[in-house]
């Protein structure tokens, strides 16, 4: 897996000040993409054990609220694969700190068993994030007024909520 960038202060995706991960490699190429140099699985630098340290060590802060991951696309499934190692990690070393991934991907819909984007480790990864914004980014429905979304068919899912 690669990536385009490692953002340590974000206040943009998601509450608070947060970590960002942006993941290389989509395949949805949304018209009007903010980030489409990271659609390029190849795009950026590789993802190692050195860049994990980093976001972790980045997240030891009390003023840091979370991680979030973003792209290019977190799930598709050369990237899962990756990106659920260092989830758990978190979730494991910061237990309080809350996970929030956007997707391209339709939750109910790729994210589950015979969808698209559905691997060995699409629920693992999911049980480790809160909140999930879903849906490709749709340019005749962009609006700025919107928080933490770029147009209004994407949802803001908290999946702790929707877990029983």
């Amino acid at each position: 897996m690669n990536y385009g960038e490692i953002k340590k202060y974000d206040i943009a995706n998601g509450p608070g000040v947060r970590v960002t991960l942006f993941v290389s490699g989509c395949r949805h190429h949304c018209k009007g993409c903010f980030n489409a140099e990271t659609w390029d699985f190849h795009y950026g630098n590789p993802y190692t054990e050195k860049t994990e340290k980093e976001i972790l060590d980045a997240l030891n802060h009390p003023y840091i609220a979370g991680l979030t991951l973003l792209g290019g696309e977190p799930f598709e499934p050369e990237n899962q694969r990756e990106l659920v190692k260092l989830l758990k990690k978190v979730r494991k070393m910061y237990p309080k700190k809350n996970i929030w991934s956007y997707s391209g991907y339709v939750y109910d819909k790729d994210l589950i068993p015979g969808g698209r984007a559905y691997t060995e480790v699409t629920d693992e990864m999911l049980s480790y994030i809160d909140v999930l914004v879903d849906g490709p980014f749709v340019e005749d429905l962009k609006d700025i007024t919107l928080q933490f979304r770029g147009s209004s068919n994407q949802r803001i899912l908290n999946l702790r909520e929707m877990k029983l």
